[in-house]
Order: C-alpha cells, then structure tokens, then sequence
C-alpha cells in the first residue's frame, strides 16, 4: 500500500488506496483493484459502492480532450459576481450548467467569484460565452479570461 493519511473523514487504509487506484484508473477491473489492496473482490465490490454512495467517488467518467469534440479554444474565465447581488449567487451558478462550453465550475474565495473551466468552438464562441452569456447579466461586475495553451492533468 501507498503512504496515505491513517483517517480521513471516516476512511481507512483500504478505502484510501481504493480511492487512489481508482483516480489513477477508473477503469481498473474489481477483481484487480481487490488484488492491489488485498481484499476479497466481494468485500472491493462492497466498499466501492459504498464510496460512491457516501459522494468519496462522484462519478465515472471519461476525460475527453475537447479538440475531438470541435472545442479546441480552451480557457479560465474569472467571474465576479456584484455585491449587491449576492442573493443572485446560486442561481447564476445554476445557469452555468445551461452553457455548452462550460465543463467546470468552481466556486472560489479571493477578489473574484467563479472560475469557469470553458472549451469554446472557436475564439467567436469563446467570445460569445463571455459578452452575450456571462457579462451580459446584471449579477456579474466583471470577467478575466486566460487563455489555456496546455493541459496536464494532476495525479
């Protein structure tokens, strides 16, 4: 087993190696991840469900580079929320989910409020997500968009 913390939020041993194995490679096979941890794969089966169940894992996916999909403008937009309009917060993080190029949401602390995780069609699309469905709502005060060159994804 790796080197992990002794408890975390309820969590031991095994379920925090699970958790690591998994986020390496959420397909790895029940029968070899119980191999890895050294439980039964009846016993691996239970604990993964219940990870899931208590939101440890929150979700299965597959991470698709955006370029194949015709998105390959990618970039971070930093969102500022006026403040007068906090009560507006969680309904504008709602309608964030009804963008296309929007892939993540991240509510954050510091000088702005949101940073947004986009992959555009093209520079007009990146745009268009900016002027016509960010800045052109009463509850921004201000966006800063960077521009992603590269990507790399942590362990």
């Amino acid at each position: 087993m790796t080197d992990l913390p002794k408890d975390v939020r309820g969590l031991d041993q095994i379920d925090l190696e699970l958790l690591s194995l998994l986020r390496a490679d959420g397909r790895m096979p029940n029968n070899a991840l119980a191999d890895r941890v050294g439980i039964a794969p009846s016993t691996c089966l239970t604990r993964v469900r219940r990870l899931r169940e208590i939101g440890a894992i929150r979700g299965f996916h597959a991470d698709v580079d955006p370029a194949w999909i015709g998105r390959p403008i990618q970039a971070m937009i930093a969102v500022r929320i006026r403040s007068d309009a906090r009560d507006g917060i969680g309904k504008f993080a709602e309608s964030l989910a009804g963008i296309p190029a929007v892939r993540d949401v991240y509510f954050v602390s510091g000088s702005y409020d949101f940073l947004l995780h986009v992959a555009a069609a093209d520079v007009d699309d990146l745009r268009n997500v900016i002027t016509e469905r960010l800045s052109s709502t009463r509850l921004v005060a201000g966006t800063e968009t960077y521009l992603i060159f590269e990507h790399r994804r942590g362990a």
